[in-house]
């Protein structure tokens, strides 16, 4: 019996050191594991931050949101009032102006920016062109640069400008990429992939391109989905 005793003692002291091994293993794991978890949540804080100070004249003293676009701003293929501005105006209680015009390029655009956008006192300004350029054959290096010159003439009036990406898989998929980095290069908004879903579903549609007022309400939460962190202080009270 005594030998047996012995026995489990020495059993248990040869134990003890793996225990030990083991649970401070598993403290070790813990702390990793929050560490990382703290780190991850700081690094978004991070770029969520930065990507927000990026943005130009986020303190805007501005009035109107001013969507300055060709058709699919202006709301072809719906009734008046359905139309993208319209119904972001609803969604976002803020005043909009919809300054689209039917089968606008870029380079036409940019004769009329003075009237319709810049006396217009604006806060933030959206631009989506692209669709009649590609059709005219306008060369996409041509229509970033035209698009930089819209951004930065509506910046040099102290506003925010919100770049529209309107291509869906390779459907002017060559656009992206030329917006997103201009977006960077000029401390604007980017907003991507409006069309997706709709640009393929004919109950979205009024016609092969243009979306009908149901189309237009998604284009119009998208965009105030992406919008909306830029006008939640009002930076525009003096």
């Amino acid at each position: 019996m005594k030998q047996l005793i012995v026995k489990l003692k020495t059993q248990s002291a040869k134990l003890k050191p793996k225990t030990k091994n083991f649970e401070f293993h598993a403290l070790t794991l813990r702390f990793t594991f929050y560490a990382l978890r703290f780190l991850v949540a700081l690094f978004f804080v991070f770029i969520l931050g930065c990507t927000k100070k990026e943005i130009r004249n986020i303190d805007s003293k501005g009035k109107n949101i001013i969507c300055f676009g060709d058709s699919l701003t202006f709301g072809y293929g719906a009734n008046p009032g359905e139309d993208y501005p319209a119904a972001l105006a609803k969604i976002i209680g803020l005043p909009v102006i919809n300054a689209g015009q039917d089968a606008d390029t870029t380079y036409e655009a940019l004769k009329r920016i003075e009237s319709d956008v810049l006396n217009k006192d604006p806060r933030l300004v959206i631009i989506e062109f692209c669709g009649n350029d590609f059709l005219k054959k306008i060369p996409l290096e041509v229509t970033v640069e035209n698009i930089k010159k819209m951004a930065q003439a509506v910046q040099a009036k102290g506003a925010m400008t919100a770049i529209v990406d309107i291509s869906a898989g390779m459907f002017l998929g060559e656009y992206r990429s030329g917006f997103k980095k201009l977006s960077t290069q000029t401390g604007s908004i980017f907003i991507s992939g409006v069309l997706n879903g709709i640009i393929t579903n004919p109950s979205m549609k009024s016609d092969f391109l243009h979306p009908n007022a149901k189309g237009y309400r998604i284009i119009s939460q998208r965009i105030h989905r992406t919008i909306a962190p830029y006008l939640t202080q009002d930076y525009s009270k003096k």
